[in-house]
């Protein structure tokens, strides 16, 4: 059996630009996973860096990228053909089979969108499985709407609302209300008995979006939140990426929020 810790080199089979620093990058890693978790991709004389998969396929993956450093600069510099390290996938994702015949109402905020693209691709496959699915996706400006294709097939299927900040002058094909997601989650009347709500985001709007859906009648046990941390090792080594106790890297990154709670100050 492969090492999970060893980086292996995989091929880059496409690498599309979705806004001005992000971009979704396809890789051709065969390997079964759950939506949430993540992989360390890594470029040799740059670093390692921890990406969420944002796909729901057996015979690919697809990483969608926030340049923000060296190495995810350097990510953007690869072409289709060439090679790129990955180790993975780690992390405890979401517990799909577990949610069987409830209602999903996924809430994300900005980049927080990627790691809910997984979940939305494995609802997609397993549609059968899963009622009425409801997405609230909050974005800066349109300019930062991230998946805009995906965006104009889900809006046929699902029941979605796309906020964006602030809509200045910029014109987009998306129709976005311009406000918080959290003002379009807190107007959406949504039945809580029969509901599970999973949540990626800035920390703020996550806070927030958990206090509309308490308002709303849903227990902590019904919210699953995808948490962001310094995951250098992924091994539960370095402990950089620690909450309340727990490893972001092994336990996480998705937690039921009442094993996590106080998100904010975690």
């Amino acid at each position: 059996m492969d090492n999970p810790y060893v980086p292996r080199p995989y091929k880059v089979l496409s690498s599309a630009r979705e806004t001005a620093d992000t971009f979704t990058m396809t890789v051709g890693m065969a390997v079964l996973h759950s939506p949430g978790q993540f992989v360390q991709v890594s470029v040799p004389g740059y670093g390692e860096a921890p990406i969420s998969i944002c796909s729901d396929s057996r015979k690919e993956i697809k990483l969608n990228i926030r340049q923000v450093g060296a190495v995810t600069n350097a990510l953007a510099g690869l072409k289709k053909g060439e090679t790129v390290l990955l180790r993975g996938p780690y992390g405890k994702g979401y517990p799909m089979k577990k949610l069987n015949g409830k209602d999903i109402v996924i809430v994300g905020g900005g980049c927080g969108v990627a790691p809910l693209k997984g979940l939305i691709d494995y609802v997609e496959n397993h549609r059968k499985d899963f009622g009425q699915v409801s997405m609230f996706l909050g974005y800066r400006s349109p300019d930062d709407i991230i998946f805009k294709k995906e965006l104009a097939g889900w809006k046929k299927k699902y029941s979605i609302n796309v906020t964006v900040d602030k809509k200045g002058n910029t014109k987009s094909c998306i129709d976005a209300r311009e406000g918080f997601v959290t003002d379009a989650l807190g107007e959406t009347d949504i039945r809580a008995d029969k509901s599970a709500a999973m949540i990626c985001g800035p920390p703020i709007m996550m806070k927030g979006s958990i206090g509309i859906l308490k308002s709303k009648g849903f227990r902590d046990k019904q919210i699953f939140v995808s948490t962001e941390r310094l995951m250098y090792c992924a091994m539960g080594v370095c402990c950089h990426c620690m909450i309340r106790g727990k490893f972001t890297c092994l336990d996480g990154p998705v937690f039921r929020y009442d094993e996590i709670m106080d998100i904010e100050n975690g």
